[in-house]
This record gives C-alpha cells, structure tokens and sequence, in this order.
C-alpha cells in the first residue's frame, strides 16, 4: 500500500488548512482508494495555526472572552494540545480582521487583548504555550499584553500608559513586581514567520505600518516610539533588542514577549513541525503533497511549503498553488520535485477563491494518476 502525505497550509480566504488536507485526500482516493492517506494540516505561525495543531495533536480547541484591539470584547479561539502544551494566535484578539478599514490606528490599538489569552492558557494549567503573532492590528511593542499579565508602566509624571503604539514616546518607568507569577514558570514560545528588528527601514512600523492604517507621519511616530522603549529596555535591563532578528514582528511585540516574558523566538514553520512531530508522520511515505495559496518569492524564504521540502529529505514533494510565480522554481535546489498551480482555466480571484476545494481536488487526483503511471513503468 502506497502512504501518501497530505501537509498544506492554508489557501488563505478560501481553504483553511485542514479543508486543504481533506480536498487533497478526496482528490487522491479518486483514483486509488486503497491509499494510505496522512492529513497533515500546517501553518508557518500565522493564521490557522490553532487549527493545525490542534487537529495534529488531537486536541481541542477552547474561547475566551477577550478584549480587541479597540477595547470591545470578542470572543477569542485557543488550543490545548494532546501533549497539554497551550496554543494560541495574538491575532484572535488583537489582530486586523476583528477591525474594519476605518478603525484601523496603531496609535490607539492594542495587545492587552492577546494578553488575556495567554492568561486564559495560564489558567488551563499550560506550562509551555505556543503563540503565533502574525496579522496583528497593533505597534505598541507588547506593552498592552503586559499590563494585562499585571505590569505596569508610566510617563515621566508615573502616570499609568494608556494603549496603544502612540504612548511609547511618553514610556519612563516600568514595574513588573505585579507579573503573573506563573509567567516565570511557563516556557513561552514565540512562533514568528518575519526577521525584521524593531526599528529602522526595515523595522515594524516603516514595514507593517501601512498595512495597520499608519500614514507617513504616523509611521515616523510610532518608529521613534519602538526605537525608545529599545533604548529604555537597554538602560533598564541591559538588553539591546532594537536590531534583534524578529523583534519587530507584531509591531514590536516580538523585543516584549522575548525581553519581559522570556519567549523564544523561532521561525514559525519549523515550530509548528517540531509539535507535529513531521518526520516521524512522514517516515515511510511514497509521495509528500505539500501548497498553500501563493506559491512565490516569499515561499522561499521560510513558509510552510519551504520547510515540508526540507524536512521530508529523500521522499518526493509536489507543491501545489492557487497563484504560482516562477521564483518557486528555485526550491528544486532544496529537494523540490514538482509544483503546479490548481487552476484549469483563466478564473477572476473571486471565481478562483470559491472553487478552489474542487480545483485542489482535481489537481490532487491528476497528481496522483501521474504518480501511479510512473511506478508503473
């Protein structure tokens, strides 16, 4: 019997990870039912990551009531894994979808929401808690999910910060006596899919910014408040954060999560198979099939399809896309044996988007027709 490994990401907007496993398992039973499938669902530490491990590690999935970016309270998705490990994604309480294009203000919004769901997990009893922090709506370099775990921090006068990116020029002092005492005691780590430094050109809010609703003068505001709570770490704790790889990510909640809450940082695709144990489901396998919904210049540089090629050594690997550049080609060199685009036909993206299960099953079952012609010669 042939083992088929179905390990995709998300085709985002259209298919989360797991509706991508299941398209492909019912694209490749098709033509051979007799296939062992494996359904693997990933994420590179962004959006879906809760889902994946959960449905990896037999889980389950829990909610919270949590504070948005905008101080509303919304409901908010956590995991607890089958191994007890905690799992959650910042974006679930302080990330952009839960805000509409007019609300968007990194000035004003904030992590204090992402803060209560790590203490949500805290509470489950999770002494190792996973947290994606991509898609956040937030730049206030973690100080609002601080102050939601007990530590405080003041302006020059010791008045108390409000929220939001904005307050960080005003930060003078911070006590963090009032810490959830269970922080210290619980390996946090921080599931990050960017290397950008805190500040600079290449930091969060000149990067990220505009895509949280900052204009150019905003931007120059809220990099002069990230570069001076990296000069206040430094004086205080004597840690120089500002051109730390990742630090930035999540509008600085990166240098706050590693600095005051002793989270490491690590690639986000290479976390997420480490939980899944990848090597030992894909032991044995005859084929990998991998994709998500771009297949482009960012695959290359450390998403999820990138890592499956890398872990899954000497066993072919096909990768599939709703959107493939020619860039993709390059992971031929990592041990890449194909990839295709799941598209028939010239579609709008709309049109693309509401088929793509039927598109990514079809493309599955030619896959595997190929592939059984092939063993067959």
């Amino acid at each position: 019997m042939f083992k088929i490994v179905c390990a995709p990401d998300s085709f985002k907007g259209s298919l989360a990870a797991g509706e991508a496993a299941q398209a492909m398992d019912r694209g490749i039973r098709a033509f051979c039912l007799e296939a062992d499938v494996v359904k693997l669902p990933l994420s590179d530490g962004g959006e879906g990551l809760v889902d994946a491990l959960v449905a990896a590690t037999k889980g389950q999935k829990k909610k919270a009531m949590v504070t948005d970016p905008l101080g509303r309270k919304v409901e908010a998705v956590y995991g607890i894994l089958g191994d007890g490990q905690g799992v959650m994604e910042m974006a679930a309480a302080s990330g952009l979808p839960l805000l509409g294009p007019e609300e968007l203000n990194p000035l004003t919004t904030t992590t204090f929401g992402a803060g209560e769901l790590l203490k949500a997990l805290l509470e489950e009893g999770c002494r190792t808690v996973i947290v994606g922090i991509g898609g956040s709506a937030t730049n206030d370099g973690g100080i609002g999910m601080l102050q939601a775990l007990g530590g405080r921090f003041f302006d020059s006068e010791g008045k108390e910060l409000e929220w939001g990116g904005g307050e960080l020029n005003k930060l003078a002092e911070f006590n963090l006596e009032g810490l959830d005492p269970r922080i210290a005691r619980t390996e946090i780590k921080v599931a990050c899919d960017v290397d950008n430094p805190l500040t600079g050109e290449n930091g969060a809010a000149r990067v990220y910014g505009p895509q949280k609703g900052a204009s150019p003068e905003v931007i120059k505001e809220l990099d002069r408040g990230l570069g001076h709570l990296g000069d206040l770490i430094r004086d205080k704790k004597g840690v120089d954060v500002k051109n730390y790889p990742g630090a930035g990510a999540a509008g600085g909640l990166g240098a706050g999560m590693m600095v005051f809450l002793g989270g490491k940082l690590q690639p986000g695709v290479e976390l997420v198979l480490d939980t899944v144990r990848f090597e030992e489901k894909v032991k044995g396998a005859d084929l990998v099939i991998t994709g998500e919904g771009r297949l482009d210049k960012q695959t290359i540089y450390g998403k999820t399809v990138l890592g499956v090629v890398r872990r899954s050594k000497k066993i072919p690997v096909v990768a599939v896309g709703g959107w493939v550049e020619p860039e993709i080609a390059l992971l031929r060199e990592e041990g890449l044996t194909a990839f295709f685009s799941i598209l028939d036909r010239p579609r709008s993206l709309e049109e693309a988007m509401k088929f793509a299960p039927t598109l990514l099953e079809q493309s599955c079952e030619e896959i595997i027709r190929l592939f059984f012609s092939g063993r067959k010669t």
